[in-house]
């Protein structure tokens, strides 16, 4: 037997293909009372054929079709990236089940001048009711472009305006950053220094903000101990986890110890691997609950809830074994 239409559970039933699809839907519109043995009858058919509804034409009908998109502008899946991005996924997946919907990963998009594009040909966006989107650096052409065509979507990470106010749920760099700082003064440090981008992204952006909003530290964009140390630092703030990996070894074969002579402070998860057997002091990003809270941000969005669209969630602070008192 070929697929199963509602025409076939309508005939095999012995009533009208609205009364099926009013039973599949779970509705009863005012005119038409639906008796409880002829619902049960329709749903022993559906059950006995194995009949699953065109997601399509549900679609057509209801305006959604419970299936959410995930976009990333990076590929999320190579072991190089020491698994940064499976904690966001994982948020993501178990939302969507809380709430009863499927994700279809959109993977067809081509890489223009070395990054995934949203907008293409063939993309497949309207295939969902809306889209969550991931990445560290999102194109604000593209969000604009969504935000002018009504395309519901939600980015994992704060993201500047683009055209409007763009839906996210990401992290408080700022606040955990400045605490780092905050916590670095009480042990004694006062010269500090700041190594990685402070710009671009907008996760760079605001660690490099709350940094200044706590410090007249130096500046320094490159992974070199000489560049680091010419302003006598006790105290080293990275961007990036494997760069104070890094930075820690160079600083040991210098003949410095860590903590003692030289501290550091990393902000954030690894994003690359980082072999050590010392746990950086710093903050953890709350990437599972960032996920999550994305999907319920969408979820209001597609249902027209009133709710907060843009959120910053609280980052977990890691004692590790990198930050001692500030050498006299």
């Amino acid at each position: 037997m070929g697929r199963v239409t509602q025409q076939d559970i309508a005939r095999m039933t012995g009533v009208s293909q609205a009364t099926v699809s009013l039973v599949l839907n779970g509705r009863a519109d005012a005119d038409v009372r639906i008796a409880p043995e002829t619902r049960e009858r329709v749903l022993k058919a559906i059950r006995s054929t194995g009949y699953v509804a065109d997601p399509i034409a549900r679609r057509l009908a209801s305006r959604h079709n419970r299936i959410l998109g995930v976009f990333t502008y990076e590929s999320v899946f190579p072991a190089g990236l020491g698994d940064f991005y499976h904690p966001f996924l994982v948020g993501i997946e178990e939302c969507a089940e809380r709430v009863g919907c499927d994700l279809l990963l959109l993977t067809s998009a081509p890489v223009v001048d070395g990054r995934r594009r949203i907008f293409h040909q063939d993309n497949r966006l309207r295939l969902a009711d809306g889209c969550v989107l991931l990445g560290r650096s999102l194109d604000p052409t593209e969000l604009a472009r969504l935000l002018a065509e009504g395309l519901p979507f939600v980015s994992v990470g704060r993201r500047d305006d683009a055209g409007g106010p763009v839906p996210y749920v990401g992290a408080d760099y700022p606040g955990a950053t400045a605490a780092q700082v905050r916590a670095a003064k009480e042990l004694g440090h006062e010269r500090m220094v700041y190594v990685g981008q402070g710009e671009g992204p907008e996760s760079h952006a605001d660690r490099w903000t709350g940094f200044r909003s706590e410090a007249d530290g130096a500046h320094v964009t490159e992974v070199d101990l000489d560049k680091v140390l010419r302003s006598r630092p006790t105290c080293v703030f990275v961007e990036e986890y494997a760069d104070g990996v890094a930075l820690m070894r160079q600083a040991e074969d210098a003949g410095l110890r860590v903590p003692e002579d030289l501290s550091f402070v990393a902000l954030g998860d690894p994003t690359r691997p980082a072999v050590t057997d010392r746990e950086l002091t710093g903050f953890r990003i709350p990437r599972r609950a960032m996920g999550w809270q994305a999907v319920e941000v969408l979820m209001d969005l597609l249902e027209g809830r009133p709710g907060e669209r843009q959120r910053l969630l609280p980052c977990e602070p890691v004692r590790g074994a990198t930050l001692a008192v500030a050498r006299a």
